[in-house]
C-alpha cells in the first residue's frame, strides 16, 4: 500500500486522467480539440515524411538514370536496392526505437529520429553525382537512404505511442487514424512538389536539351521534405513526458522493487525534478532497464499476450505484401491509364509519370483514410480491418482474373476501389491496432515489431515484385496478393476488438489475478 506523499500523487494522476478521459463526450470523436489538433501536427510530420520519400523514390531513380546512365540502362540490382533501402532501414528503426520507448521514456527518445532523418536527407541530396562513378552514386545514396529509413521507421512506434498515450479512449482509434492519414497527403504532394519543379524546369531541359540538369530536381524534391522536419523537431524535442506513461513506468519500478524506500531516500511513486535525477535515480535506471527487458519477454510468454502479437505481426506483414507490391511498383497502372511516359522527351516523360501518379493518389488513396478516421469508434476495428482485407482480396482478384481484357475505363474503377479499401481497412487499421491493444508499458516495442514485420513484407513485394513478374506473368502475382489478404483477414480472428478497451486495465487485472 502507498501512503502519504506517494499515495496522493497517484491519486491526482489517477483524477486527471479520469477527468480528461471524461472530457468532450458530448462531441463526435473525429471533432478536435486545439490541443489534439497540435498533437496531430507533432506526430503526423513523420508519417508524411514517410509516405513522401517512399512514393517520390520511383521518379528521383527514373531521374537518375537520366542523369547516371543517359546511354544505358540502370543496374537491375542497385535499383532494386536503392528502393528497398529505406524500408531496409525502417525494420531496424522500428526495434530499436520501438524498444527505447517503453525502456527509458517517450520523452528521452521523441525527436531523436526526426534528427536521423534530417541529417540522412541532407546526406542524400549532397550526392556527389559530377565526382563518383555512376555505380558509386548510387551505392553512396542507398547508405543514406538506409540511414533515412532507420528515422522513419523510428517514427512508426515513437508518434504512435506518444499519441495513444495522450488520446482518451473514446476518440484513441479516430487520433490514431489521423496521424496514419498524412500518409496520403505526404504521396499526393510529393507528386505535386514534382509536377511543380519540373515544370520550372521545363525550359532549360526540354526546350534547350540540358537533359542532365534533372540533377536539380530530383535534389529540390528530395530536400523540400526538410520543410516540415526542421518545423516540428523543436516541438518534439521539448514535449513532456505523458501522464499515462508516468503511471505504468512507476507501477513497474514498484513492482521490480528497484525503488527503495529507506536505502535510496526517495518516497515511492514520487519523481524528483531533472536537476535531482542523476543523483537519485542513478542507481535504479540501468537495474530498471535490464529487468524491463526481462518484463517484456515474460509478459509475451503467455499464451494470451503473444496469440495478439502474432496476430498484429502477421496481418501487419501479409497487407504490406499486396499493398507495397502494387504501390512500388505503379509503372504497371500508370500504363493501363495511359500515363507511361514511354514516349517524348525525356522531360516530357517524367511530367506525365508525375501526372499519372498524382491522379492514382487523389482516386482513392487519401478518402479511404478520412472514411475509416469517421467511422472507426462506430465501426470498430475489427470489422474494417476483416472487412477491408476480403474486399482488397475481391478487387485484386477481378485485376488478375481478367488483366488483359478489362478496359481502361473498369480498370480505373477497380483500381480505385482497391486503394480505397486499402486504407479504408487494413492499411489503417494494422497500424491503430498495437497502439491500442497493448499496456502502456509494452506498447512501443509491440507497435515496432508489427510495423517492422509490414515492412518485411515491403521489402519483398521490391526486391521480387519484377522478377517473379518476368517470370509468370502479372495475373499470377495478383493472385498471390488475393491469398495474401485472405490469410491477412483469417489472423484478424486473432485480435480482439479495442474500441473502448483499456489495455492499462486489463493488465492490472491480470497481475491481480496472479498475485
Amino acid at each position: 500500500m502507498m501512503s502519504g506523499p506517494a499515495g496522493g500523487k497517484e491519486t491526482r494522476q489517477r483524477t486527471a486522467l479520469e477527468e480528461y478521459e471524461q472530457s468532450g463526450e458530448g462531441r463526435p470523436p473525429f471533432i478536435l480539440t486545439y490541443t489534439e489538433v497540435k498533437l496531430l501536427g507533432i506526430a503526423g510530420v513523420g508519417f508524411f515524411l514517410d509516405a513522401y520519400d517512399l512514393f517520390i523514390i520511383n521518379p528521383v531513380s527514373t531521374m537518375l538514370q537520366y542523369r547516371l546512365y543517359p546511354n544505358q540502362n540502370m543496374p537491375a540490382n542497385l535499383q532494386g536496392l536503392l528502393k528497398a533501402s529505406a524500408n531496409i532501414g525502417s525494420v531496424i528503426g522500428q526495434f530499436l526505437f520501438g524498444y527505447c520507448a517503453d525502456a527509458f521514456g517517450r520523452k528521452a527518445i521523441y525527436g531523436k529520429e526526426l534528427m536521423l532523418i534530417i541529417l540522412a536527407t541532407i546526406l542524400c541530396i549532397s550526392t556527389p553525382t559530377g565526382t563518383l562513378s555512376p555505380n558509386g552514386c548510387l551505392i553512396y545514396l542507398t547508405m543514406f537512404r538506409i540511414l533515412l529509413g532507420v528515422g522513419v521507421g523510428g517514427d512508426y512506434p515513437m508518434s504512435a505511442s506518444v499519441t495513444s498515450d495522450r488520446a482518451t479512449i473514446r476518440k484513441r482509434g479516430t487520433m490514431l487514424a489521423y496521424i496514419f492519414a498524412n500518409q496520403g497527403w505526404g504521396s499526393f504532394v510529393g507528386s505535386l512538389v514534382t509536377i511543380i519543379v519540373l515544370a520550372c524546369y521545363k525550359h532549360v531541359m526540354n526546350d534547350e536539351g540540358e537533359t542532365s540538369k534533372v540533377d536539380g530536381v530530383w535534389r529540390i524534391v528530395v530536400g523540400l521534405s526538410l520543410i516540415p522536419a526542421f518545423g516540428t523537431l523543436y516541438q518534439r524535442l521539448t514535449l513532456p513526458e505523458s501522464t499515462r506513461y508516468e503511471k505504468s513506468h512507476e507501477a513497474e519500478l514498484v513492482e521490480q522493487g528497484v525503488l527503495k524506500k529507506e536505502k535510496m531516500g526517495v518516497e515511492v511513486g514520487v519523481h524528483p525534478t531533472e536537476s535531482e535525477s542523476s543523483v537519485d535515480e542513478g542507481p535504479s535506471v540501468p537495474a530498471a532497464k535490464k529487468t524491463h527487458f526481462l518484463e517484456v519477454i515474460k509478459y509475451f510468454s503467455e499464451w494470451r499476450h503473444l496469440k495478439i502479437l502474432i496476430g498484429t505481426c502477421s496481418c501487419w506483414f501479409l497487407l504490406d505484401v499486396a499493398f507495397y507490391g502494387i504501390n512500388l511498383n505503379t509503372n504497371v497502372v500508370l500504363a493501363e491509364i495511359g500515363y507511361a511516359g514511354s514516349t517524348g522527351t525525356p522531360w516530357e516523360k517524367l511530367f506525365k509519370v508525375a501526372t499519372g501518379n498524382i491522379i492514382i493518389t487523389a482516386l482513392g488513396f487519401v478518402p479511404g483514410y478520412y472514411v475509416t478516421v469517421l467511422s472507426i469508434e462506430t465501426l470498430g476495428r475489427k470489422p474494417i480491418q476483416l472487412m477491408g482485407f476480403l474486399m482488397e482480396a475481391l478487387f485484386l482478384g477481378i485485376l488478375a482474373g481478367k488483366f488483359h481484357t478489362l478496359s481502361t475505363a473498369a480498370f480505373i474503377v477497380n483500381f480505385t476501389l482497391l486503394q480505397f479499401f486499402f486504407n479504408f481497412g487494413a492499411n489503417a487499421t494494422t497500424y491503430c491496432y498495437p497502439a491500442e491493444v497493448f499496456p502502456t508499458r509494452y506498447r512501443a516495442f509491440a507497435h515496432g515489431m508489427s510495423a517492422a514485420c509490414g515492412k518485411a513484407g515491403a521489402i519483398i513485394s521490391a526486391l521480387v515484385f519484377n522478377s517473379l513478374t518476368d517470370k509468370i506473368g502479372i495475373p499470377a502475382v495478383l493472385w498471390i496478393f488475393v491469398g495474401c489478404s485472405i490469410l491477412g483477414a483469417a489472423f484478424t480472428f486473432l485480435l480482439p476488438e479495442v474500441a473502448g478497451r483499456d489495455p492499462d486495465a486489463i493488465l492490472a487485472e491480470e497481475q491481480r489475478e496472479q498475485q
